[in-house]
């Protein structure tokens, strides 16, 4: 699968509630007798404005307000509901492919995976971020790419046994305590899930858009049709979905086999009225050139590896400012 084919996804991308406090309940006298019911149900009605107020207070304080990151243009972020279905792959090649296809482009990309960071094998990459006099972490760069990842900052087989706020910490650090430069596009490679990362990085920053990452699998589509309905209900844009390993090709015989089924991530697309962005088969090619920190847009930009594979995609379509042409592929 080569440049070719992986540069239609972003190509012409021009991503150019108040309350006071509650009244007191009436004290009820034991000595009352007959008053005693209405004592009861004025204290549950106190107890029920109580709540509405409390409720008008938290929704007074909103989501978090959003602050772009200093020095980027457009974030599109990479999800999917589940983890193994090629989303880190589609991540790199998409910034590669950006930046390939305009020099004039400056590109970052975020590993936010904290627990299973896969960008520094990827993007070759290994040492710790230099500082700034700011005290800003300096992004390291492979292929023209700026890349920051939590793999840089731990050994390569230590594993991140952290809980919650320490994830949070960490998420909030890679956001605003980089020295991108000046970026025309931030690609972030999410993990898999809708938890507190997804969360933080949705409601923290503006984000241009999502694609989303799965297998034709129907364990893989529950999760994936999951993630959609979460950038949705973060009033994210989700640009489309991707299907990833669609058909394995034998390289002897050219026989075909779907080993994860037939069509599901295009079923799932017309079901949540969006778009296919990409259909990729299973190749040898992105698993080995990726293993080895060459991604196939740098090592085999001439590849038609999976053009015979590639079926036709929608006509270009704007979305939310982001311009979507055909033809491009993750892995």
């Amino acid at each position: 699968m080569g440049a070719p084919a992986w540069r239609w996804a972003l190509r012409a991308a021009r991503l150019s509630v108040g309350g006071g406090r509650a009244p007191t309940a009436p004290r009820r006298d034991p000595g009352c007798g007959p008053a005693a019911p209405f004592a009861d149900s004025a204290s549950s009605s106190s107890r029920d404005e109580a709540l509405r107020d409390k409720r008008a207070r938290i929704l007074s304080r909103g989501l978090p307000k959003q602050k772009p990151i200093e020095g980027v243009k457009q974030v599109v972020v990479f999800a999917s509901g589940k983890g193994g279905v090629g989303k880190s792959t589609t991540a790199v090649n998409i910034a590669l492919a950006l930046a390939a296809n305009d020099s004039t482009k400056e590109v970052g990309l975020l590993d936010a995976d904290i627990y299973g960071p896969s960008i520094p094998k990827m993007m070759n990459l290994k040492g710790n971020p230099e500082l700034t006099p700011k005290n800003l972490m300096r992004p390291l760069k492979n292929y023209g790419i700026a890349c920051m990842s939590m793999g840089f900052l731990v050994e390569e087989t230590a594993p991140v046994v952290w809980r919650g706020l320490m994830v949070m910490s960490a998420v909030e650090k890679l956001l605003r305590q980089v020295d991108w430069g000046q970026l025309d596009y931030l690609v972030i490679d999410m993990p898999p899930g809708t938890g507190d990362v997804q969360l933080s990085v949705s409601q923290n920053i503006p984000i241009a858009g999502a694609v989303i990452i799965s297998t034709p699998q129907d364990v893989a589509l529950l999760d994936a049709r999951k993630g959609a309905e979460m950038f949705r209900k973060v009033h994210v844009p989700v640009l489309g979905l991707v299907q990833n390993m669609s058909v394995f090709q034998c390289p002897k015989c050219k026989h075909e086999t779907h080993i994860f089924g037939v069509d599901g991530v295009r079923h799932l697309a017309k079901t949540l009225e969006l778009d296919i962005l990409g259909d990729i088969p299973l190749h040898v090619n992105i698993r080995e050139t990726c293993d080895s920190g060459q991604p196939v847009v740098i090592s085999q930009p001439q590849s038609n590896a999976d053009l015979s594979h590639q079926r036709s995609l929608e006509p270009c379509r704007e979305k939310k400012g982001i311009a979507m042409a055909p033809r491009s592929q993750p892995g």
